[in-house]
């Protein structure tokens, strides 16, 4: 349905049909004299649908569609009729907001229609913008970009945008709004005034060396700069992926003997029956995996075979993908039966997955595991506990739902620490194209310190500073905005 409103309105932009036309390639440049429009909110059926407009023909097509003869007032919103201005036919009673430029979201003339937001209404006046000459409906991300074209977003900022937009969790949400705010760019934009800095003092050397009026210690205060950027790069690119997961979600496996209860435990936590749940042991052979919010983190949540010497070909090879995603996993829910500790199973396990990853040298990069007792329900209350001489460990019965706040709580004290705090510290890098940046960064560093001659060590002061620069949008290529810019949906 949606997708037959947008075809309607770009044909009544582009007007009747021509033979052998050549299609444009992608959106204009900014300032270029074409002015997008597009729906804006969510599509389907609303109280209120947003479609706004951007670019120097903005306040014309509000004065055709409301048929007035002056603009409302600048960020004032007004209740205006709109009517088709071809037939002059009412199409929805709206209020409507004029930003002119360049304090716009785009820097440019825009002009936003808070509308009914039923299919009807919102065809009507797709199309009867579609009928205004010199507009045209919106590629996806365009309005973003010419955010960017116009200095209103660095590229750290489109892309903290861009997770807003997506953020399902708390945690992303968090991180999304600091990026956005732009904390990374400015920081990045600190490093880089640091290089500018030291490069000027070592061409200052290189040019003036021989001058008495040349301050000394000139390049002594670059050197001293340069090592203290080196430390802040390299307790940066230290994070060991933490943004990445805090964007991506962080890798949860939930392993075990068979019969330890890790379906039940994988369907409580995402609150929906991901996996089937029976006495015989080995039901689950093959990784079942679920996107689920844990905590307010993003989170993979994999069900896993029990691990046993299988009895049967279909069974090994499930165990066989069970170790090897064992391996991959950020986080490892040990489970064991608390009320069968005692046995062959559990006792190997204990041996095997739960030492070796407790035997880990703890750092932001090692695996981190909780163990998980699960069926407390079957423990004699006034019987012994838990061997005494087993690891740091959390009681569960998935069946009465005892001890799994406790979990929750040491789920979300394990998950900050996989995927970072987006509330406090320095700004996470979230994507693979930030640690690029900063690694090619830190390496011209090398270079510059290695160095013999001052115009190589320059050089490579030059080759850091734009890395820095990249980071924040100034002289990236083409293709990579475009990957960036792709994933807005359109009208934004």
């Amino acid at each position: 349905m949606w997708r037959g409103l947008w075809t309607l309105a770009a044909q009544a932009a582009r007007g009747p049909r021509r033979l052998c036309t050549r299609r444009s390639s992608g959106a204009p440049a900014p300032g270029s004299g074409a002015t997008i429009f597009a729906l804006s909110s969510g599509q389907g059926r609303c109280g209120i649908a947003v479609i706004r407009t951007s670019g120097p023909s903005s306040g014309h097509a509000l004065r055709i569609l409301t048929a007035a003869r002056d603009l409302p007032p600048a960020r004032h919103a007004s209740l205006r009729l709109l009517s088709d201005p071809r037939s002059g036919e009412p199409l929805d009673r709206a209020l409507v907001l004029w930003f002119p430029g360049p304090r716009s979201f785009t820097g440019e003339d825009c002009v936003e229609f808070h509308v009914h937001g039923g299919p009807a209404v919102v065809s009507g006046v797709l199309q009867a913008l579609g009928s205004v000459p010199g507009l045209r409906p919106a590629e996806a991300g365009e309005f973003t970009r010419r955010a960017f074209a116009n200095g209103k977003l660095n590229l750290t900022e489109v892309e903290g945008l861009a997770d807003l937009i997506h953020a399902e969790t708390e945690a992303q949400r968090r991180q999304a709004l600091r990026q956005l705010d732009g904390e990374l760019g400015h920081l990045c934009c600190g490093w880089a005034e640091t290089l500018t800095k030291a490069l000027a003092h070592v061409e200052a050397y290189i040019d003036f060396g021989e001058d008495d009026n040349l301050e000394e210690g000139v390049l002594e205060q670059a050197d001293m700069e340069v090592r203290a950027l080196e430390v802040a790069l390299g307790a940066h690119l230290r994070d060991a992926r933490r943004g990445q997961r805090l964007r991506s979600g962080a890798h949860v496996v939930v392993t075990g003997p068979p019969n330890a209860g890790k379906s039940s435990l994988v369907n409580l936590l995402s609150r929906k029956p991901v996996s089937i749940v029976s006495p015989e042991p080995g039901t689950t052979r093959d990784v079942l995996e679920t996107p689920v919010d844990l905590a307010g983190f993003p989170v993979l949540l994999s069900d896993t075979a029990g691990l046993r010497e299988g009895v049967g070909l279909v069974e090994q090879e499930g165990v066989r993908r069970a170790r090897e995603r064992l391996e991959q996993a950020d986080l490892i829910l040990a489970m064991l039966d608390a009320s069968d500790l005692a046995s062959p199973s559990s006792c190997n396990f204990l041996a095997t997955v739960v030492a070796s990853v407790g035997a880990q040298s703890p750092s932001d990069s090692s695996q981190r595991l909780l163990l998980v007792l699960n069926k407390s329900d079957l423990l004699s209350p006034k019987g012994p506990g838990p061997r005494p001489d087993l690891p740091p460990h959390l009681l569960l019965s998935c069946l009465t739902g005892e001890g799994l706040d406790g979990l929750l709580e040491a789920l979300r004290k394990e998950l900050a620490a996989v995927c970072g705090d987006p509330s406090t510290g320095s700004p996470l890098l979230t994507r693979a194209r930030h640690q690029h940046h900063l690694q090619g960064c830190l390496d011209a560093l090398g270079h510059y310190k290695q160095s013999k001659d001052l115009a190589l060590a320059a050089e490579a002061l030059r080759v850091a500073r734009g890395h820095l620069t990249q980071l924040t949008g100034g002289g990236g290529t083409e293709e990579i905005l475009d990957i960036i810019f792709r994933d807005f949906c359109v009208g934004k």
